[in-house]
């Protein structure tokens, strides 16, 4: 046959969901610009619609592909060289937070020849209370997870791997609830986004791991949906190991985030 599938790799085919998602995500952040600059916010929630649309529409593509045997071991390996790429875009990520954040404390403004800047006092926070409990948490959560890959690949025991599933899911809510709860207990006792470096330092780089925990913690939901159907087997399984890798990221850049930020860099 002329067109016989000869070799071990997957040819995509034509599809318009790269072309919508680009449109989509211009409109979400042009629209976002129009919502800062107080016009409206209408035209950044359609476009991040059209966003999650896509998000969908092409994951779901991606499952039947891997359903239909698309995804040889070939293909497999392909993936998850590219969800390691993108790990690693993600540790760069955070290495600039961190280094901004080393650099505030062991260079600070106010020390600099003719600098009027003067810090302001900054509360208190007890490192081995809330963050340590979260800390907690977010390591259960790990262990949860990891209970489940072993249920699956090493047993294909399907009743763990869901139990497993589900505990990681509701500890990671936890943990997201538990981080909600300090940042508003910090901001009623002074704490201001922005009024610092140092704040803006802790801001952004606890509020973006939270923000990885969300997008984790619905990557997972999205794994026990799948594992209910029946979708995993111990040889077939990307989609839920990448989940795995990306939630042991997670917990990684949370316990530098303890340790740098909370125990040595929040006064105590």
């Amino acid at each position: 046959m002329a067109h016989a599938k000869n070799h071990d790799y997957h040819i995509l085919a034509p599809s318009i969901e790269p072309l919508l998602g680009a449109v989509a995500a211009f409109i979400m952040l042009f629209g976002g610009v129009l919502w800062m600059h107080g016009i409206t916010p209408f035209v950044f929630l359609a476009g991040f619609a059209g966003v999650l649309y896509v998000m969908f529409a092409w994951w779901s593509k991606v499952v039947e592909e891997s359903h239909a045997g698309d995804h040889t071991p070939v293909v497999r390996i392909g993936l998850r060289y590219g969800f390691i790429l993108f790990i690693m875009s993600e540790v760069m990520f955070f290495s600039a937070w961190f280094w901004s954040f080393f650099k505030h404390a062991l260079y600070p403004m106010e020390e600099y020849i003719g600098s009027g800047y003067t810090p302001p006092f900054i509360v208190p926070v007890d490192a081995l209370h809330l963050p340590l409990i979260n800390t907690l948490v977010l390591l259960l959560s790990g262990c949860a997870v990891t209970w489940a890959h072993h249920a699956l690949v090493h047993e294909n025991n399907r009743k763990d791997l869901v139990t497993g599933l589900a505990l990681s899911i509701i500890l990671g809510i936890a943990f997201t609830g538990l981080q909600a709860y300090e940042y508003g207990h910090l901001l009623h006792e002074g704490w201001e986004f922005g009024a610092d470096e140092f704040y803006s330092n802790f801001f952004m780089a606890t509020g973006f791991h939270g923000f990885h925990v969300i997008i984790g913690t619905i990557f997972l939901l999205v794994c026990l949906i799948r594992a209910m159907k029946g979708h995993f087997t111990p040889e077939r399984h990307v989609g839920f190991e990448a989940a795995a890798w990306y939630w042991h990221f997670v917990d990684v850049v949370w316990l530098f985030l303890f340790f740098a930020v909370y125990m040595w860099g929040v006064p105590s």
